[in-house]
């Protein structure tokens, strides 16, 4: 059953407002926001008084107070098997679902298969959920390899989630095959309120946007879940950022994380957890939700989470059924801070070269000339995005300037991209209205050049080139060579990118 909704900040403890704007970024503030930071609450223990005698003696105000809980220390107290935790408490947690895929699943099985013995087993078959997604579709026999790897183990274990690939050559004779696994776990109910999610990717945090608690773990962790289901994690104080305001139809979620972790840095929330509320994240779709949660880990989170809603249990209708309990945070909650938008002033933005804090308008880069546009990934690949680049390039009418990679997230994305007509178009699907606009077919669904891969990748950056892309890192060599420059964009200003051939605003197209 479902706590309380969360409560309006009034009712939160709070010191030394503040009120900063976005002058850094443009000579006329557009964005004003405000933080919030908590005040630590004094021990009420007593260790020692010394007091002048009173008349009257005052009632005590000694004694354990249980303060509220956020909404990450409700889902890992559940976990626990305990009533309460509190940031900082170490506690042993039942997993709910651990996730593994081709680059570190193998790692992973050695470890497991080394503390338990080789023919051990492991804790829960139907908890374990393997997806190959990275370096899918190449010649390199050492990637192959990883996926054989994973197979095997599958097969020996009797995992009821793998998704498998076996032809590369047309991923469609695959059935089995999804694609990446942070689009692929929610497409496939694997991603529920409440619940504990853990992943041997950085990017699990995606998950956060389902109300549970997701997070990147690494290979070492991931083998002991394997053999036990648990895990002792540190529990991680709350930032809370509260977005108000319409969602202007120039802005995506990818233009609210890029503001975020600009303010913030790409330390400011290290081994934190961020909570996103307020009327702008209750109007996102899913998926738009999923994007803002993907990037916390950009900002050093250890994971991002949205309360459950209508939204969310819609979602969920045909995907799971998979009893759940959502959470949400107590109205006495404490935060260590608090951080608030005014979204209809936020104008696009791109995160240029070479950190994803190195936030800028996207108007201020017009002068930027690109070589290549690419649009994929968890970050950036989803149907919405695509249908996000189709509306670009339909009210354009244009053609693009500089290749524009499409590499569809899972192969039910793909399928969209071919089979749902884009809103305004007289019934064109995105597939239709890319290669009338001269962009490359839609790839096969995979990380694709996210994350460089081998040299045979496809969209891979083997040159020194400038690329706008709708992915989530833009650190040197992230998409192949080391002397690339990303700057990482919405798909609304990756496609007006693509049409002129320079870092662009989507409102030249959308206004």
């Amino acid at each position: 059953m479902a706590s309380s909704a969360i409560s309006p900040s009034s009712s939160l403890i709070f010191v030394d407002k503040k009120n900063v704007g976005f002058s850094a970024l443009c000579a006329q503030p557009s964005f004003p926001f405000s933080t919030l930071t908590s005040k630590k609450r004094v021990s009420s223990k007593i260790l020692s008084v010394m007091t002048p005698q009173q008349s009257e003696r005052k009632p005590s105000t000694t004694g354990a107070v249980k303060t509220g809980m956020t909404m990450t220390e409700k889902i890992l107290a559940r976990a626990s098997e305990k009533t309460h935790l509190s940031p900082g408490e170490n506690s042993w947690v039942n997993v709910d679902v651990l996730m593994t895929h081709d680059v570190c699943g193998p790692g992973s099985i050695g470890i497991f298969k080394r503390e338990f013995g080789e023919n051990a087993k492991v804790w829960d078959r139907e908890k374990l959920v393997i997806i190959p997604d990275h370096y899918i579709f190449t010649s390199d026999e050492r990637a192959n390899r990883n996926v054989d790897i994973l197979r095997d183990f599958c097969i020996e274990q009797n995992i009821k989630y793998f998704y498998d690939i076996k032809d590369l050559g047309n991923f469609k004779a695959n059935p089995d095959y999804k694609g990446v696994c942070h689009v692929a776990l929610a497409q496939e109910g694997h991603c529920r309120p409440g619940e504990v999610l853990l992943g041997t990717d950085s990017h699990t945090c995606t998950a956060g946007a389902f109300g549970q608690f997701a997070s990147g773990i690494g290979n070492t962790d991931a083998g002991f879940v394997l053999g036990t289901g648990k895990l002792l994690l540190k529990v991680p104080p709350t930032l809370r950022f509260v977005m108000d305001g319409e969602m202007p139809d120039y802005l995506l979620a990818k233009d609210l994380i890029l503001q975020i972790i600009g303010e913030i840095s790409v330390s400011g929330a290290t081994y934190k957890a961020m909570e996103f509320v307020g009327s702008t994240v209750e109007s996102l779709s899913m998926e738009e939700r999923m994007t803002l949660c993907n990037m916390v880990v950009e900002a050093g989170g250890k994971n991002g989470i949205v309360p459950a809603d209508a939204t969310t249990y819609k979602y969920l209708e045909d995907k799971t059924s998979v009893p759940y309990e959502p959470v949400y945070s107590d109205g006495q909650a404490r935060f260590l801070s608090e951080y608030r938008f005014d979204i209809s002033k936020l104008e696009p933005l791109v995160a240029k070269p070479h950190s994803p804090d190195n936030r800028a308008l996207a108007r201020e880069c017009k002068d930027v000339k690109i070589d290549r546009v690419y649009i994929g990934s968890c970050t950036g690949g989803k149907t919405e995005d695509f249908m996000a680049a189709a509306k670009v390039f339909l009210a354009s009418g244009k053609k693009v300037k500089v290749p524009t990679f499409l590499v569809p997230a899972t192969q039910k994305v793909w399928m969209d991209v071919y089979s749902l007509p884009v809103p305004g178009s007289g019934g064109k699907t995105c597939s239709q209205i890319f290669e009338e606009a001269g962009c490359d077919t839609p790839a096969s669904p995979s990380c694709g050049a996210c994350l460089g891969g081998p040299r045979d990748t496809y969209a891979r950056m083997n040159e020194p080139q400038v690329c706008v892309s709708t992915t989530n890192r833009n650190f040197p060599g992230r998409m192949g060579h080391k002397e690339g420059e990303i700057y990482l964009a919405s798909p609304y200003t990756a496609a007006a990118s693509a049409l002129t051939g320079f870092v662009t605003d989507p409102r030249e197209f959308l206004q």
